[in-house]
């Protein structure tokens, strides 16, 4: 098993269960799934266990899932009957819960546990596709109600520890995520000015030193199509949770698509 320090990442986990199902057109999300698979050989060794910081799971406190065999959470509505008989039986790991709630202690960051809830779309959505044979325990961790920048770039540095231990620490969310702006059957027009004027600002931030890049971040609605492409900021903050685990390191893109309209990136931090 890796000893290696792991990057931390944040990827992009679509719409609902987008990957399992046809859509119009047929391509839209073919690129993305081809990403998401790509994963594993991105990192460039198996994790020992993945921790899932999803844009679907708010709570008060920061809240790690501590159960065994974790289920599903089909929080998406209006898709294919089929789409709720989708499996993914990753075991959970109450050895890195237990952990994560002590780093988070000893940062002075109240928490709790968590044993009843399932896995959100936000998390097994995604992992169906980089880790397909659920053989990598998976926790996640919470964001916390109210949404602060700050405090999630501070869970994430509390975390840092974990890339030393096997631990891949992975923000699931969208970098662009106004669904009133979203054009779900895309004509190919020009994507979302909005999305590509604040796209350009993610990646030019995640590739600043952790100093001016946390500063940033913090100050994220500020920035060119910022609030226009967040009007509710649940999906951006995975990438604080990331960042800030990042400690040091320089982040830099490694994917970018058009989607539905939308300009859509996933980072990465060291590596």
């Amino acid at each position: 098993m890796t000893t290696q320090t792991l990057p931390t990442l944040f990827v992009p986990h679509g719409a609902g269960p987008c990957f399992f199902m046809d859509w119009t057109p047929a391509d839209t999300w073919s690129k993305m799934a081809t990403w998401l698979r790509s994963v594993p050989e991105l990192i460039g060794t198996q994790p020992k266990a993945l921790l899932l910081i999803s844009g679907h799971w708010e709570a008060s406190p920061f809240t790690v899932n501590a159960q065994a065999a974790p289920p599903l959470l089909y929080d998406y509505s209006g898709f294919p009957p089929h789409t709720y008989d989708l499996e993914y039986a990753a075991p959970g790991s109450s050895e890195l819960a237990a952990r994560v709630q002590a780093l988070l202690d000893a940062a002075g960051i109240s928490n709790e546990a968590d044993h009843t809830r399932g896995l959100d779309h936000g998390v097994f959505i995604p992992m169906k596709l980089a880790f397909p044979d659920a053989d990598v325990p998976i926790v996640q961790l919470s964001l916390k109600s109210g949404l602060s920048p700050a405090e999630h770039l501070a869970v994430g540095r509390a975390l840092v520890p974990l890339r030393r231990e096997g631990v891949l620490i992975i923000g699931s969310g969208m970098s662009f995520h106004n669904m009133q702006r979203f054009r779900f059957e895309d004509t190919g027009a020009d994507p979302d000015s909005d999305s590509v004027r604040f796209d350009a600002w993610l990646s030019e931030t995640v590739g600043m030193p952790a100093d001016i890049r946390e500063q940033r971040l913090i100050e994220w609605a500020e920035a060119p199509g910022g609030r226009a492409s967040h009007p509710r900021e649940e999906h951006l903050l995975p990438l604080h949770v990331v960042a800030g685990a990042a400690g040091d390191d320089i982040g830099h893109q490694v994917f970018q698509d058009r989607v539905i309209g939308s300009m859509q990136s996933a980072f990465m931090f060291g590596g």
